[in-house]
């Protein structure tokens, strides 16, 4: 009999929801160029209208400010290395937890990067945010901050409406990576400060492949396809009409389930505590989203654990699927001052929009058996 694999990885992608899938299909059945005047194009202009609507509104945004990309790489890449130029940045302040993503396009800008640190359970230091508005005061730069919501390695959720209020009423510019947040947590991105934020299809059901930067204000100029003018001249190319046909339908879908999401992961985290007394659970202190469970029991390797549970047919990851596809310590566990042998066990089990208990239950039942496995092998050596 053939074992039924169980998918822990919604950080990285989540499963295509069926009303996706059927939005995509439809779409492919129409020929033509959405910036065409004829009814062919006119067609899949109205299919692109309205996933920008249905997109929109799960951002609390007025669709206008959706600028449609390629993916949230490009979003992210849009606003820092088009931002930076577009208001004249003196220097990018970064995160010191953000995404790969992230991380390359402020080095792309050749700026000067101001990084800002996290405390022990993975929340930005808003002291260090501070003193960089003071620093910037005193060399009269401009700043753009890049910083995250909700990390997708630990689950954490940054303090936003403090952020907001340090950095929203100022010149600078404030940009947000809000990829693991839409649709687990309620945005509202017109009535809030950032001047920017990014988000992606594949995260909340849709297919890979679709992302958008939101944008509002004098962030409204930011370009860096310059292309035949489509989405209002703001990103060249011609749209994909089924893509974001499919990312409207999985925003319309999308019902985040907390209390689900919740139980779930405390099944695990209660789970792996009985197996392992002296597990650690990273950002345990803080306020996280409630479907991800990152933790690490010492001695245990996660190259090998991965391995094993590969073997199962459980699916689950180290941290970042955007790592080139490495096997190692973390750079946010690192800016979170764990040790790195610590590190080195680092795993991640993440929930979606499909998860069971019977996955949670599989997970740990999984779990015990490989560390059993270890336990003997420790012994026996």
């Amino acid at each position: 009999m053939t074992r039924q694999a169980v998918y822990l990885d919604h950080n990285a992608a989540s499963p295509l929801r069926p009303e996706a899938r059927a939005a995509l299909v439809a779409a492919l059945e129409h020929v033509g160029n959405p910036s065409s005047v004829h009814g062919h194009g006119r067609h899949l202009r109205n299919l692109i209208d309205t996933g920008r609507r249905q997109v929109a509104h799960l951002a609390g945004a007025e669709p206008r400010q959706l600028v449609f990309t390629g993916s949230a790489t490009e979003a992210i890449t849009q606003a820092i290395v088009g931002g930076s130029r577009a208001f004249q940045a003196g220097a990018i302040a970064l995160g010191a937890g953000e995404h790969a993503a992230a991380i390359k396009a402020a080095e792309a800008t050749g700026l000067p990067v101001w990084t800002i640190g996290l405390d022990g359970q993975g929340r930005i230091d808003l002291d260090q945010v501070a003193e960089c508005l003071l620093r910037a005061d005193a060399e009269n730069l401009t700043l753009l901050f890049a910083l995250h919501w909700v990390n997708n390695e630990t689950g954490v959720v940054q303090p936003m409406a403090r952020i907001n209020a340090l950095v929203g009423p100022t010149r600078h510019t404030l940009f947000i990576d809000a990829v693991q947040a839409l649709g687990k947590l309620p945005l509202d991105f017109a009535a809030s400060a950032p001047d920017m934020m990014a988000i992606s299809g594949h995260k909340i059901g849709a297919p890979a492949g679709i992302g958008a930067l939101l944008v509002k204000g004098h962030a409204d100029t930011v370009r860096l396809i310059p292309g035949g003018g489509q989405e209002q001249g703001r990103r060249g190319g011609t749209e994909s009409a089924a893509l974001i046909a499919a990312f409207g339908a999985a925003a319309q879908a999308s019902a985040y389930d907390a209390e689900t999401m919740n139980g779930l992961t405390t099944s695990v985290e209660q789970g792996l505590r009985t197996l392992a007394p002296d597990v650690v659970i990273f950002g345990a202190g803080a306020h996280r989203i409630g479907n991800v469970v990152d933790f690490a029991v010492p001695g245990l390797g996660n190259a090998t654990a991965m391995m094993a549970l590969d073997l199962m047919g459980l699916s689950v990851s180290s941290g970042s699927a955007c790592s080139s596809g490495k096997v190692g310590p973390s750079h946010v566990l690192a800016a979170m001052g764990v040790d790195r042998t610590l590190a080195e066990s680092a795993l991640r089990v993440s929930f979606g929009w499909n998860s069971t208990g019977e996955d949670a239950q599989a997970f740990l039942a999984g779990f015990g058996t490989v560390l059993g496995r270890q336990r003997r092998s420790g012994e026996a050596a």
